[in-house]
């Protein structure tokens, strides 16, 4: 196989070692780690870390892109490299890749949810539904043996994820403060993550546990790919909307003046035209560009890549408003302060004051804000992906798999299973972020202290 670095790749991880290179630099300041403890010690801040956790692994195993080597046709020929993007959690899940069924089957299904017409024992076409390639095909028979053969081999997942739990807790759950209510509720998170886990890795390769969709793809192996649109979403697009926002929000509120009206007029002025109608103007403009230039891309991959990047900067540049009107009212108060007005007295430039003063004091909004608008972003995406001007439609997201179940919820009978698992796992990512974001309010909010 060969590594290949897209775009998205390489901006995700980026910023991640920028983030890693941050936390080593100020790990010895304890006013900043103070506030993290405290988010951590909490239920609901350690609950939702986990789940968080479990999410960006996920998100990152996607990252991981490689196209395979193919066969060589003649001895001594240059290597020849397919050109379908995989990526390591496509190795992983494997069978659930590859186990495709001709349409529509049902969670735990052994049949097809449609009738067709088969051949009967007496040689007789009749129509009935036809058994499943894959979803329980080791069953001899489907009727009598279902039941003992979930249950055994998902009692054989409950036990596994239990040992590994439990040997996990050996290795690091008796450390000094295991006792904190933060880590009792990390600990039993994890318990119900890796019993979750356990039993998907004893049920999923012989049963589609949510399913399949219209070509047969199972349901499951499309929502776990979607889990790194949503958070390629909600990540980088926070990247791109946080200088605007810092810099004209403080900018704003600090100078004031004719400075403070030019920028108020810029926000104003954004925020008055509809947002859906400007992003989705901006998206086709760059989806015209993307459909008329097929030599800019060498795979389908880089070409839904480039559509992602492009989503994710028109969300960015259009999305900062928000957030530099509310750093602009913080910096409206900090810039009446004795500490500011001591340093302009003493001569201090306005670039060391906005650096030194004004910004370490409104980080903390600028950190409730980023997680709140993370789970506001990943709702955005599922709602442009619905109206046509998200994604690529060959991308997985959420999005795409909600606009898929769009028309299957009008057909007798309804297929509901696509559509619960995009809303299972979008709930679970935005209720943790939402919880995760509430938890690092009350840490970072002075007024919030008890």
């Amino acid at each position: 196989m060969k590594p290949v670095i897209l775009w998205s790749d390489a901006l995700l991880f980026l910023m991640l070692a920028v983030i890693l290179l941050l936390v080593w630099l100020l790990r010895d300041q304890e006013s900043l780690r103070a506030p993290w403890r405290r988010v951590m010690r909490g239920r609901m801040g350690a609950a939702s870390a986990v789940i968080l956790a479990v999410y960006v692994g996920i998100g990152l195993l996607d990252s991981l892109h490689y196209v395979e080597r193919l066969p060589d046709a003649e001895p001594g020929q240059a290597a020849q490299y397919s050109g379908e993007v995989r990526s390591a959690l496509d190795a992983l899940l494997t069978p659930l890749r590859e186990q495709v069924e001709k349409t529509y089957s049902a969670p735990f299904a052994t049949h097809l949810y449609v009738k067709e017409a088969v051949t009967g024992p007496d040689g007789v076409d009749i129509r009935d539904y036809p058994r499943l390639r894959h979803g329980g095909a080791h069953l001899v028979d489907p009727v009598a043996g279902f039941w003992p053969d979930v249950t055994w081999r998902g009692l054989l997942g409950l036990l596994g994820g239990g040992v590994a739990w439990g040997l996990l807790w050996l290795t690091l759950g008796r450390s000094p403060g295991s006792a904190s209510p933060g880590r009792s509720a990390m600990w039993t998170t994890l318990l119900a993550m890796f019993c979750v886990t356990g039993l998907l890795v004893a049920l999923a390769p012989h049963y589609h546990v949510f399913g399949t969709d219209k070509v047969g793809q199972d349901v499951l192996y499309l929502s776990l790919k979607s889990i790194r649109t949503g958070l390629m979403i909600g990540t980088l697009t926070t990247l791109i909307m946080l200088p605007f926002a810092l810099t004209l929000g403080i900018a704003a509120g600090y100078f004031g003046g004719f400075i403070d009206d030019v920028i108020q007029y810029l926000y104003t002025t954004l925020n008055s035209i509809p947002g859906v109608l400007l992003i989705a103007a901006a998206v086709l403009v760059v989806q015209v560009q993307i459909e008329t230039h097929p030599q800019w891309f060498e795979t389908a991959a880089a070409r839904g890549d480039a559509r992602l990047l492009a989503l994710c900067a028109i969300l960015g540049l259009t999305g900062w408003t928000g957030l530099a009107r509310l750093l602009r009212g913080e910096a409206l108060k900090l810039r009446e302060l004795e500490f500011v007005q001591a340093a302009r007295a003493f001569g201090v430039r306005h670039a060391r004051i906005l650096a030194r003063h004004l910004l370490p004091n409104v980080m903390h909004l600028v950190l409730i804000a980023l997680v709140i608008d993370f789970s506001g972003l990943v709702l955005a995406e599922a709602v442009l992906s619905y109206v046509g001007v998200g994604v690529d439609p060959g991308m997985n997201s959420f999005g795409n798999m909600i606009n898929g179940a769009r028309l299957e919820l009008a057909r007798e009978p309804v297929v509901w299973w696509q559509l619960a698992a995009a809303f299972v796992f979008m709930f679970a990512l935005v209720l943790s972020a939402n919880l995760f974001a509430d938890s690092v309010r009350e840490a970072l909010d002075p007024k919030a202290k008890k």
